[in-house]
């Protein structure tokens, strides 16, 4: 026994059992295009199964026997909680008001909610505010905490609101609608919504309302295996007088989810499609002039192009499109509505080529010198804001931002739009509303969240690049507190460390605030956010650079940035950390099983694991265009090259010994089965040569909750379990620096 064994030894906790619940290996496996492929834990893919209730309820022991011993639980949770009372507010959408003055709805969580409401506010004509309802509480809804609300959207006149309501983390929307004005329903429940967007059309005079939205079929009218999908885009009347008229969706991909949307005049109809989460959107648009909005007549804007679109017709009567066609950064285009295809794209926005565009908006009120194109970039995931000349698309000026954070989308009022609203957040700070005017550019908060942050020490973030394998630059984010560094902004001396990244789908991780970030941070840790490839932060280029059969270029980005931490002092492999989860459990339980000895501890949280049998689970088909499809015999090849769950099943007998690896998963999460985390946890347990006691491998689950949206309590629950889990194997002291008030000493 090695030193450093017998130190693990003597220090493991006692109560902590040393040794890992039983979990029989069965004798499966499968012949895939000539390919052996063991699956000995198939069996707790069955998560009704009286065999794979046992091994997890001997989890859960096995779990809170080691959550017991973490020191600093009472600190850490009340670091937190005072940072989770903050609350949030989000960006109205606004109407004029009957009489004068101005209706807004939107979203807003006090410190003490366990989840946002809706609001409906009233403002005179001098912007004062009148009154203020709620309008939807999902905790008066349900006293549990379960029920979220998903998604919302208010009519063109302001009077009715579509919400959307799910339960117990399902995701599985159930659309109603409200009057403003009383509050109550009046249309609904609607299920099978998931996912729907809600397109007002303009009320016809003494017409009833009506409203596009997307709901799937019947599931009893399904193969069972097919319920998830079968989306079909309807206009629905307000009342049920009317019954849906289906408009789109019959004949095309199972897997589509769509977007529709209508021009500010009502006359244009658009709606779009996109295959699972495949980087490639058709659209089609229809003039309601010529057709009945029950039977659109559509046209091609741009289908079967491998691209990306985002498609809407102006006040001003032309087409625009935020598109990625030969601009893998994106570019802004103008067309006629009467000859919408791409031949006749003209651009008004170029592509830059350093920065990605990510939204826009006009700002076209009459009183205003000349209409603006407001036109918001990322240069290496950090937020530009910029104006442009509406007519001719010519750059007239830079907006000053905050600092280095993110902007949400920009939003305006429907009819007077002279100012743009959108969320700002950092790393420090949470989200608050920032106005831009119009007239002289000048950008105000407009509005806070009701509380603010406890003081705490100063916070540094700085961009570091290292070199991929390939010799690709990567970035990463690097927080700590500017106490613990040198006077160049290197540490003084190695720190623990979480290194949290993502890859996949395109997607961006820019600076955000984070309750679990800031307080490991304020407790003298470091954390490093990763923009790996994979992800959007460098434009399509860069998600297609780390997709299916490159996928081991994300595995290889994340190296990288281990090892430049490790290299340059900032940590060491004793006190370096993974997390990540849903695409990014993927990419952690890939990099643990790839170099286990790289790291202290692991935390995987709603993981991806088998990518063999992925596509057979949960919403695992619509993702088989991000990662390959075990159907074809070389894709199969790609996904066995790296499976975590696989990679650990071949360890089996070998001598290898897992960082300590906490696997989180939630019993409601109908987009990643937590089978996945199952399986791998019983290879790992079963492989590793390490201690339970000292260097566990541990699942933790939850009941009532799913993969998104979660109360306030479950959110401090599971971050307050994580970070203590971390702060263990890495070595962060639970004893000093988490206080987020001065005078708790």
């Amino acid at each position: 026994m090695s030193s450093e064994q017998a130190r693990r030894r003597a220090d493991a906790p006692s109560g902590v059992p040393g040794s890992y619940p039983p979990a029989g290996r069965d004798d499966v496996v499968e012949v895939l295009h000539g390919h052996e492929v063991p699956d000995p834990y198939r069996w707790l893919e069955d998560a009704a199964s009286a065999r794979t209730g046992e091994w997890a309820a001997a989890q859960d022991a096995l779990f809170a026997a080691h959550a017991a011993t973490w020191p600093g639980r009472e600190v850490v949770r009340a670091s937190l909680a005072r940072l989770l009372a903050t609350g949030s507010v989000g960006v109205a959408a606004r109407r004029r008001a009957p009489g004068g003055g101005t209706r807004e709805v939107l979203t807003r969580r006090e410190p003490d909610q366990e989840h946002a409401v809706l609001l409906v506010r009233e403002r005179a004509v001098d912007g004062t505010v009148t009154t203020e309802r709620v309008l939807v509480d999902p905790v008066r809804r349900d006293p549990s905490g379960t029920t979220t609300l998903d998604a919302w959207s208010l009519s063109r006149e302001g009077d009715l609101l579509a919400y959307q309501l799910s339960e117990g983390g399902s995701e599985e929307s159930v659309l109603r609608v409200l009057d403003v004005v009383s509050g109550e329903d009046v249309d609904g429940p609607l299920d099978r919504a998931r996912y729907s967007p809600v397109a007002w059309l303009p009320r016809r005079e003494d017409g009833p309302a009506r409203f596009y939205y997307v709901r799937r079929l019947p599931p009893e009218d399904l193969p069972e295996d097919q319920r998830q999908y079968h989306r079909r885009v309807y206009l629905h009347t307000v009342g049920g007088a009317v019954p849906d008229a289906e408009v789109l969706g019959d004949g095309l991909d199972l897997t589509n989810y769509y977007g529709v949307g209508v021009s500010h005049d009502g006359r244009w109809v658009v709606a779009s499609a996109s295959a699972g989460t495949a980087p490639r959107t058709d659209v089609w648009l229809a003039d309601l002039d010529a057709s009945d909005a029950a039977a659109p007549a559509w046209r091609p804007v741009a289908v079967g192009l491998d691209a990306e679109h985002g498609v809407w017709v102006g006040a001003d009567g032309r087409l625009y499109v935020h598109t990625d066609l030969d601009a893998p950064r994106g570019r802004l285009c103008v067309a006629d509505p009467g000859a919408p295809g791409p031949e006749h794209w003209v651009d008004l926005v170029a592509e830059d080529p350093t920065a990605v565009l990510t939204d826009v908006a006009v700002l076209d009120d009459p009183g205003l010198p000349e209409p603006r194109l407001l036109v918001q970039r990322t240069r290496h995931a950090v937020t530009e804001l910029a104006v442009h000349r509406l007519s001719d698309g010519a750059h007239t000026a830079d907006v000053a931002l905050p600092g280095v954070g993110s902007g949400g989308a920009l939003v305006t009022a429907l009819e007077d739009r002279d100012a743009a609203w959108f969320s700002w957040t950092d790393h420090t700070s949470p989200a608050r509303v920032l106005r831009l005017d119009g007239h002289d550019l000048a950008l105000t908060e407009w509005e806070a969240p009701p509380g603010s942050p406890p003081p705490g020490p100063a916070v540094t973030a700085r961009h570091v690049a290292v070199t991929s394998a390939d010799g690709t630059t990567v970035r990463a984010l690097v927080l700590a507190r500017g106490d613990l560094l040198a006077a160049d902004d290197t540490p003084r001396a190695p720190l623990p460390t979480v290194l949290y990244g993502y890859g996949g789908f395109g997607i961006s991780l820019t600076p955000g605030w984070s309750a679990s970030t800031l307080a490991w941070v304020r407790a003298g840790g470091v954390w490093v956010v990763a923009n790996l490839r994979g992800g959007g932060e460098e434009g399509e280029d860069w998600h297609r650079a780390g997709y299916r059969g490159a996928k081991q270029r994300v595995f290889e980005d994340l190296e990288a940035v281990a090892d430049t931490l490790v290299r340059d002092g900032w940590t060491t492999p004793q006190q370096l950390a993974l997390q990540g989860g849903s695409n990014g459990g993927l990419l952690v339980g890939a990099a643990l099983t790839r170099r286990p000895d790289a790291y202290a501890a692991v935390v995987c949280s709603a993981p991806l694991l088998d990518m063999v049998r992925y596509e057979k689970h949960g919403l695992g088909v619509t993702w088989n265009d991000e990662y390959g499809t075990a159907e074809d015999p070389e894709e199969l090849g790609w996904l066995l090259g790296y499976s975590p769950y696989h990679r650990a099943v071949e360890a089996l007998g070998t001598d290898v010994a897992y960082p300590s690896t906490l696997f989180t998963v939630f019993d409601g999460d109908s987009r990643v089965d937590p089978l996945h985390a199952r399986k791998t946890a019983a290879a790992m347990q079963a492989a590793t040569t390490g201690d339970p006691r000292t260097r566990p491998v541990l699942l933790r689950r939850e009941r009532d909750v799913g993969h998104g949206a979660r109360s306030v309590s479950r959110t401090l629950g599971l971050a307050t379990d994580t970070l203590l889990f971390l702060a263990h194997h890495t070595g962060l002291d639970r004893s000093a620096g988490w206080s987020a008030d001065p005078s708790d000493g």
